[in-house]
């Protein structure tokens, strides 16, 4: 485990509102909340992590990729953020244990659940080995409903709390050939919701964000091939292909008392491609670039 802060944790007061200890704003009011992201070594959950610490919260960055979360605790440490770096393994009940009582020692109890680590495993349905499916369904699926079993007892008991899940565009558009993927981001909705239903009487909201189109470094390789980035951007309203950091304002707003009327919901993040089904096919008598 990495333990690094920028401050120490119980000497800090908590502001609400207006700048951070460190300087930077804090416009939705997380200032000194414990937010806790998973696959925060790279990418979309690094982008999370980094926007939680500029608004001054404390974060802590859970990831297998040790030398990529001390990667994430240096970028916040160097803008004068507090975070810590634990080992966790989302599939595995007692690494999560872990990770939850050291974030109770170090920081307090958990505010902020961002379940996001996620992983991929091409293939098509028919032969699609059973162990690659557990796989993908044990870190995408199961380890969003550990996560927020587990570290969702400190909200519990202290009557507040907030769960974004990572979810994705491809939970209600089935991507083929990539196994069990879109199926757990679909399970991944549901659980968001269930949650929301059990646990909002206990003051804990939960809600997902559905990414599309993001650059990620899972998703780097197929943006390499030739004219790739390309057609895609051109398929997309907004003109161009997303950055992680799109995600991350959005994951901050729903953890934020800003959407304190906001539970089960799901917020979409694709720069309006999801919109475009119609747009992208034949019509006869329309022409796309002379709109």
């Amino acid at each position: 485990m990495t333990n690094v802060t920028g401050a120490n944790a119980s000497a800090v007061s908590t502001t609400l509102s207006g700048p951070t200890a460190s300087g930077h704003s804090d416009p939705f009011g997380l200032a000194q909340q414990v937010c806790a992201v998973t696959g925060a070594g790279s990418g979309i959950g690094r982008s999370i992590a980094v926007a939680f610490s500029k608004a001054g919260a404390r974060v802590v960055v859970l990831d297998v990729n040790e030398e990529g979360s001390a990667e994430t605790v240096r970028e916040i440490l160097e803008t004068g953020g507090q975070a810590i770096a634990i080992h966790c393994d989302v599939a595995d009940p007692v690494s999560i244990e872990a990770a939850a009582a050291q974030t109770l020692v170090t920081f307090g109890p958990c505010d902020v659940l961002v379940n996001n680590a996620g992983l991929i495993r091409l293939g098509g349905l028919d032969t699609l080995l059973l162990a690659e499916w557990n796989l993908l369904l044990s870190v995408n699926l199961t380890g969003y409903f550990l996560c927020s079993q587990i570290f969702g007892r400190q909200m519990r008991a202290k009557g507040k709390g907030a769960l974004v899940h990572i979810a994705s565009i491809a939970g209600s558009n089935p991507t083929a050939f990539s196994g069990a993927y879109s199926v757990a981001k679909a399970g991944v909705t549901m659980l968001a919701q269930q949650l929301a239903v059990e646990w909002g009487p206990h003051g804990i909201r939960s809600n997902t964000v559905h990414p599309g189109m993001i650059l990620t470094p899972l998703s780097a390789a197929m943006y390499d091939q030739p004219g790739v980035l390309e057609q895609r951007s051109k398929a997309i309203p907004a003109g161009r292909i997303g950055r992680p950091e799109d995600v991350a304002e959005a994951v901050m707003f729903l953890a934020s008392d800003r959407a304190a009327y906001i539970n089960g919901d799901a917020l979409t993040v694709d720069g309006g491609f999801s919109s475009m089904l119609l747009s992208l096919v034949p019509r006869a008598g329309y022409d796309r670039t002379a709109a």
